[in-house]
């Protein structure tokens, strides 16, 4: 998403455990992080935003193990959703609109779950006046409706 960092997963070794695919168009800043530690011993307002960076990204990674782990498919759709919207509030959009950019099979990849399942999970959404979806566009109408569906999993 634009505005986003990643490669942190190379600092310790140089090398780079995942990969990443735009799916959309994007412009990409490759910046060896030999380069960000120089500059940030002469700005130290950078070290601090660096470290807030990758604290964001610690979270984020383990956002994504809880959802690969014990919740329900309407549980991970909430959260993923949830996650989307509040990313693109970061960035000053909407947080009731947005486009997927990923295909359903392509979220269910991403959560752990089959192409139907994901599409159920959508139409159960959709029929219970939690969101709008036309295609890859989806309108969140009951935002606490999603943070329900996730935060049962929280309450465990």
């Amino acid at each position: 998403m634009a505005g986003e960092i990643i490669g942190l997963d190379g600092i310790v070794s140089d090398h780079h455990n995942c990969n990443a695919i735009a799916l959309e168009d994007a412009e990409v800043c490759v910046m060896p992080f030999s380069n960000v530690e120089e500059l940030s011993r002469e700005f130290p307002v950078l070290q601090r935003h660096v470290h807030k960076v990758m604290s964001r990204e610690i979270v984020r990674e383990n956002s994504v193990m809880m959802l690969l782990g014990n919740m329900r498919a309407e549980e991970r759709l909430a959260a993923f959703l949830l996650n989307l919207v509040q990313r693109l509030h970061a960035r000053g959009l909407s947080q009731s609109e947005l486009v997927l950019r990923m295909s359903r099979e392509e979220i269910g990849s991403y959560l752990g779950l089959k192409l139907e399942t994901v599409s159920r999970a959508f139409s159960k959404f959709g029929e219970e006046g939690i969101i709008e979806v036309k295609q890859r566009y989806v309108r969140i109408i009951e935002p606490e409706a999603l943070k329900k569906i996730f935060k049962a999993q929280l309450d465990y």
